[in-house]
C-alpha cells in the first residue's frame, strides 16, 4: 500500500477545489465566447477558443495529477496556479484586454493559493496577477469593430454582473466548505483534549488504586490471622458469629482486590468479548447476587436479541451503578433492557432522591459514602467501549428517583473459524 505524507493528503483533498476553480474559469470563458460570437464576432476568433480548450485540458490533467500522484511539496501547486493565471491573461489579451469584465477572474487563483500554498509562494502569485493586469493596461487590445460605445459599455456591464455572480458562488462553495472543515477540526481537537484530560485523570486514579491495593494486602493478612486466633480462644464463643461475619468481609475484600487485579490485566491486554445481551445480563445478575444476596433487584425476563462487546471493566462499571442505585433506593432497583435502533440500551431505575446531572461522571465528585470516583470511572469505561451514560431525575410524585441509561453499540458476532 502506498503511503502519502500529510501534505499529499491535503493536496488530494483540495484537488476538487482547484478543479472547481478551473472549471468555473473555463465555463466563464466559454460563455463569454458564445456571447461575443453574437455581439462582437471580431473578438471571438479561433485563438481564444484554442486557449479555452487548452485551459480545459489543463484543468482535467491537473485534477488527475493531484488525485493520483499528489505532490509532497506545495511548489508544484503554486506553478499550476501560475499557469492558470498565464492562460487566463493570454485569453484576456485576445478578448478585449483590461476592458474585458472577466479580468477580475485573476483573483480566483490568488484566493485559492492563499488556502493551499505558503504565504511566500502566494506572494509570487500575487505579483504575477498584478503584473498580468499591468501588461493588459500597457498593451491594450484594439477596440472591437462594429460596436458603438454604448453597446460596448452595455456588454462590459453585463460581463461584470456575470463575473460577480460567479465569484460570489465560488466564494460561497469554497470558503464555506473550508470554514466547515475548520469547525469540524476544532470540534475534534476539543473532544480530543477532553478525552486526554479524562484519560490523565483515569491514569492517576489507576495508579492510586494500584498502590492502595498493594498496601492493603498486608493489613488483610494481619486481620485474617487475628480473626483465626480469636476464634480459637475459649472466651470467643459469644462473638463467634461476629468473627465469622468479619472473616466473610475480609474474604470479600480479598475477592474485590483479586477482581481489580484481573480487570487491570484484561484492560492492559484489551481483552474484550462479544456476547449476547442476555448472556451479559445473566453474568451481571450472578455477580450482583454474590455481592448483594438479599438485594431486591428486578432483572428483565426477555432481553432483546442483540450482541454487545464487553469486558471486565464494563461489568465493574455496571456493578458500580447498581451499588449506587441500591444505596439510594434500598427498597428496590429495576434493570431494563431494550433495542433502540440497533443499539443496546440498559436502564437502571431506582426510587431514590434523584440526581441533577444529565451527563453524569464527567468529573469526580464529592461523596459522603465513598471516594466519589465510581461514577466517573463508570462513565469513562462506558465511553471507552463506544457507549454513552446519561441520567434522568424524577423529583416529583411517587415515582421519584433516577434512571441511569447505558447506551451501547450493538456488534455483529464474529464468525466461527474451523
Amino acid at each position: 500500500m502506498k503511503l502519502h505524507t500529510i501534505s499529499q493528503v491535503g493536496f488530494r483533498q483540495s484537488a476538487r477545489y482547484l478543479l472547481l476553480m478551473r472549471l468555473s474559469i473555463v465555463s466563464m470563458e466559454w460563455l463569454a465566447l458564445v456571447a461575443l460570437s453574437f455581439l462582437a464576432p471580431s473578438l471571438a476568433g479561433p485563438a481564444p477558443l484554442l486557449v479555452t480548450l487548452a485551459h480545459a485540458l489543463f484543468a482535467a490533467a491537473s485534477w488527475l495529477w493531484l488525485t493520483w500522484h499528489p505532490p509532497g511539496r506545495p511548489l508544484p501547486v503554486s506553478f499550476s496556479l501560475g499557469a492558470d493565471m498565464v492562460a487566463l491573461g493570454i485569453w484576456l489579451a485576445l478578448t478585449g484586454g483590461f476592458a474585458n469584465p472577466l479580468v477580475s477572474l485573476l483573483l480566483l487563483p490568488l484566493v485559492t493559493g492563499l488556502v493551499l500554498v505558503p504565504l511566500r509562494q502566494n506572494l509570487v502569485i500575487t505579483l504575477l496577477a498584478i503584473g498580468l493586469y499591468t501588461l493588459l493596461i500597457l498593451f491594450p487590445a484594439p477596440p472591437p469593430s462594429g460596436l458603438s460605445r454604448n453597446d460596448y459599455m452595455h456588454l462590459h456591464l453585463m460581463g461584470m454582473w456575470g463575473t460577480f455572480a460567479l465569484t460570489a458562488t465560488i466564494m460561497l462553495v469554497v470558503v464555506g466548505s473550508l470554514a466547515g472543515r475548520l469547525r469540524e477540526q476544532q470540534r475534534a481537537l476539543s473532544q480530543s483534549r477532553e478525552d486526554r484530560l479524562r484519560d490523565e485523570q483515569i491514569i492517576a486514579l489507576g495508579l492510586s488504586a494500584a498502590n492502595v491495593a498493594h498496601r492493603l494486602g498486608t493489613p488483610l493478612n494481619t486481620m485474617t490471622l487475628v480473626v483465626d486466633d480469636l476464634k480459637t480462644l475459649p472466651d470467643a464463643r459469644p462473638f463467634r458469629d461476629d468473627l465469622e461475619l468479619l472473616e466473610q468481609q475480609i474474604g470479600l475484600c480479598r475477592s474485590q482486590l483479586q477482581t481489580m487485579t484481573e480487570a487491570a490485566i484484561q484492560c492492559r491486554e484489551a481483552a474484550t468479548e462479544t456476547i449476547t445481551l442476555g448472556q451479559w445480563l445473566h453474568r451481571l445478575r450472578e455477580s450482583a447476587t454474590l455481592l448483594w444476596p438479599d438485594a431486591p433487584i428486578r432483572w428483565p425476563k426477555t432481553p432483546p436479541e442483540l450482541t454487545v462487546q464487553v469486558d471486565a471493566t464494563l461489568d465493574q462499571a455496571i456493578l458500580n451503578l447498581l451499588a449506587n442505585a441500591l444505596r439510594a433506593s434500598p427498597q428496590g432497583v429495576t434493570v431494563g433492557a431494550d433495542d433502540d435502533a440497533g443499539r443496546a440500551r440498559l436502564r437502571i431505575v431506582d426510587q431514590g432522591s434523584g440526581i441533577g446531572d444529565t451527563l453524569p461522571g464527567q468529573q469526580p465528585v464529592a461523596s459522603e459514602q465513598g471516594l466519589g470516583v465510581g461514577l466517573f470511572l463508570s462513565n469513562a469505561t462506558i465511553q471507552r467501549l463506544g457507549g454513552q451514560l446519561s441520567a434522568e431525575a424524577r423529583t416529583n410524585g411517587e415515582d421519584r428517583g433516577t434512571t441511569m441509561t447505558i447506551d451501547l453499540p450493538a456488534r455483529h458476532p464474529e464468525p466461527a473459524h474451523d
